[in-house]
């Protein structure tokens, strides 16, 4: 009879670097959130050092960063992937996105409004020698990159102002102040009237983005799509030619998810 009880050992050829991220993941499965202080306590090893351990599991899906810089379980965490939502939205926009990319010479993302924050759920890069590089993973502030923005611009006043000046918000002492509400509002609705949200420098200096909302009526997601290049193609990314691209992209992965897709609400 097969003996099924057989005990596990620690292999003498084990990468320490390989363990500790699989120790990260053990983590993020056991707790609600995990902060790097934590992490480096648990693993016995430096912040830094659980800091570029997370980092990578955040560039691969395999955790996300809230508002308040905890960590959490990724979308490619899930023990079921069938079921995982963000999976199916991805296998409904990989094509369009490949699309835009070829079309447009640039970085093609989808990107996701969770919170006060834009994340990269996934990217297709361009075909240019010089291009940015593949942004899945990537966590900005919403108010600045152009994903988020174009995702904020589909959102009522009162809801950003929940968002950004909300009693948590201000208590956590993160947000915006009642000075910078204000401007947000202006460039949303600048956003709105040309139809897509701009970062030229903003969250990187050497990268312009063009960004514009993916309307999903009666679902909780705000989604965007966003397209990424060098700041020295800034001119060419704002081109009638590559909006329209744009736009259009985000309308035809607007109309596929209706039909394909039933967003879950966010709590």
């Amino acid at each position: 009879m097969q003996n099924n009880n057989r005990i596990v050992k620690r292999p003498a050829h084990a990468i320490d670097s390989v363990e500790n991220a699989l120790r990260l993941l053990v983590l993020l499965q056991e707790r609600e959130s995990v902060r790097i202080v934590d992490a480096a306590k648990d693993l016995g090893v430096a912040p830094s050092t659980a800091h570029r351990l997370m980092a990578t599991l955040v560039y691969r899906g395999f955790a996300r960063q809230d508002d308040h810089r905890r960590y959490l379980a990724g979308p490619n965490l899930r023990l079921d992937a069938s079921q995982n939502p963000t999976h199916t939205l991805v296998a409904a926009v990989r094509q369009p996105l490949q699309e835009l990319a070829t079309a447009t010479g640039e970085t093609a993302n989808l990107v996701e409004l969770v919170g006060r924050s834009a994340e990269f759920l996934y990217s297709v890069e361009g075909p240019q020698l010089l291009r940015i590089g593949d942004r899945a993973g990537s966590v900005l502030p919403a108010n600045i990159s152009a994903g988020g923005l174009a995702a904020l611009s589909g959102l009522p006043e009162s809801s950003v102002a929940e968002l950004f000046r909300g009693g948590p918000t201000r208590r956590g002492g993160s947000g915006l102040n009642a000075h910078e509400l204000p401007r947000l509002f202006t460039e949303l609705s600048q956003v709105r009237a040309r139809g897509y949200a701009l970062n030229l420098g903003r969250t990187e200096h050497e990268l312009a983005a063009v960004g514009a909302p993916v309307r999903l009526s009666g679902q909780h997601r705000a989604l965007a799509i966003s397209l990424s290049a060098p700041l020295s193609r800034a001119e060419e990314l704002q081109s009638p030619r590559v909006v329209s691209l744009l736009i259009g992209a985000c309308e035809q992965i607007g109309t596929a998810l209706l039909d394909t897709i039933e967003a879950p609400s966010r709590n």
